[in-house]
């Protein structure tokens, strides 16, 4: 972690605490628990979590929501001098919206390799050229954190699952039971 990268006294560590904030809000709502925040000239402009369940959107991840946001608040489509901080490593989707939109910055806590777009599977935002930015990566910051939401999501989705399985499993059972007591010669 970039230990002398401060913000008006707040560093990165700051910064992803309300990255993680925000990745709190989609956890309760029931989506992948991933937030993002986007910080310029001293201040949080924009901030979101992933919404893809709640707007049937498979778009609506958190870094792309807040890019929304941001652009928004600032009103243009470049993002120079902010810096993005997102709980996950961005995928390819969100990486390639991060390289259009030019933030000087992309902070994430968990590094994903199967996936992730920022140097664990690829590295869309640091390939210059053929793209026509490339943004400084910090990776790890609050990593620990940042993984045990996630951890702790997934668990408890899987743990459902099986419930679910187990209890239709039970319903067949008796369905099976009742069946065939029915037909049977007393």
């Amino acid at each position: 972690m970039s230990e002398d990268f401060l913000i008006e006294g707040k560093g990165d560590e700051y910064y992803m605490q309300q990255a993680l904030r925000e990745a709190e809000k989609a956890y309760k709502a029931g989506e992948v628990p991933i937030g993002a925040v986007i910080v310029k000239e001293e201040r949080i402009i924009a901030r979101s979590w992933n919404q893809v369940e709640t707007l049937k959107d498979a778009t609506a991840h958190a870094e792309m929501l807040a890019l929304t946001s941001a652009q928004s608040a600032i009103g243009d489509w470049r993002l120079e001098g902010c810096t993005v901080y997102v709980t996950k490593e961005p995928c390819p989707m969100c990486a390639g919206a991060l390289v259009h939109c030019r933030p000087d910055r992309v902070v994430f806590g968990i590094p994903d390799p199967k996936g992730g777009a920022a140097g664990g599977w690829i590295n869309l935002l640091d390939s210059n050229p053929p793209l026509n930015h490339k943004c400084e990566l910090e990776s790890g910051v609050l990593e620990e954190e940042c993984l045990a939401i996630l951890q702790h999501f997934f668990r408890e989705a899987r743990a459902k699952k099986k419930a679910e399985r187990d209890l239709r499993k039970q319903e067949l059972a008796l369905g099976d039971e009742s069946d065939s007591s029915c037909c049977s010669n007393d």
